[in-house]
């Protein structure tokens, strides 16, 4: 399963987890157009693909997805929380739905689907889950309150999740991307990303493939005695 897979680094990870051989759930909220284009990607591999609508940020969406899953594949051998909303705002600006929104979203969602894809890894004593987080969760962001607590939120679920769950084989990590070329970067204008690219050791902003490349090692078998950690895909901007 890959929430918030119909574009950006969702995208990106299904193309590059179905030419590892995986057959590819793809969720999505809004757009069932970029769904399906992601899906073709992942078929044109050689592999099955299925798209499923659904709101991550509510308990209710999360077992519909799960249960399309199953019902497509039988199992859930790895999950890739990625689905997540950004908004820029002045934190004494920041309304509570806004605040309950962006912890549902890109926190609670990833909580809900551990808790119904475990079972079954517990069962099998094998499976991968990998959350996507952000620089911001690491160093957090200014007029971005509301994103990195919940950003760094899923950092600490990450780490207390892999203790809980080593013994069962099932290995827990994540990946906090830093500027990345996705439409959440739509609002910036050129010179703002040329300035962000200037901040950045290695001169640029990153592209999903280099953030699903991570991912999907971290999904492999060689990642095995990897677990608990937050990779930083961030060009050097964060050390």
């Amino acid at each position: 399963i890959v929430t918030g897979g119909s574009r950006g680094i969702g995208r990106a990870v299904c193309v590059a987890l179905a030419k590892q051989g995986c057959n590819v759930v793809v969720n999505y909220c809004h757009g069932a157009e970029p769904a399906e284009q992601t899906a073709a990607l992942c078929r044109a591999e050689g592999v099955q693909a299925v798209t499923v609508q659904a709101d991550v940020s509510t308990a209710e969406g999360c077992k519909a997805l799960f249960d399309a899953a199953a019902e497509a594949f039988g199992r859930v051998d790895v999950l890739v929380s990625n689905a997540g909303i950004a908004q820029q705002k002045l934190f004494t600006d920041i309304t509570p739905e806004e605040w309950q929104r962006m912890l549902d979203v890109n926190l609670t969602g990833a909580f809900n689907l551990c808790q119904l894809v475990l079972p079954g890894m517990i069962r099998r004593k094998a499976g991968r889950i990998l959350t996507v987080s952000s620089m911001w969760g690491q160093t957090g962001g200014s007029c971005e309150v509301h994103y990195s607590a919940a950003k760094a939120g899923l950092i600490g679920l990450t780490k207390a999740l892999a203790k809980e769950e080593g013994p069962s084989g099932i290995t827990v990590n994540c990946v906090a991307p830093g500027v990345i070329e996705t439409d959440m970067m739509a609002a910036f204008t050129a010179e703002d990303k040329a300035a962000l690219a200037e901040e950045t050791p290695v001169g640029r902003l990153g592209t999903p493939e280099e953030v699903a490349k991570l991912l999907v090692f971290l999904a492999g078998e060689d990642a095995g005695y990897i677990t608990g950690q937050v990779f930083g895909v961030n060009g050097g901007l964060v050390i």
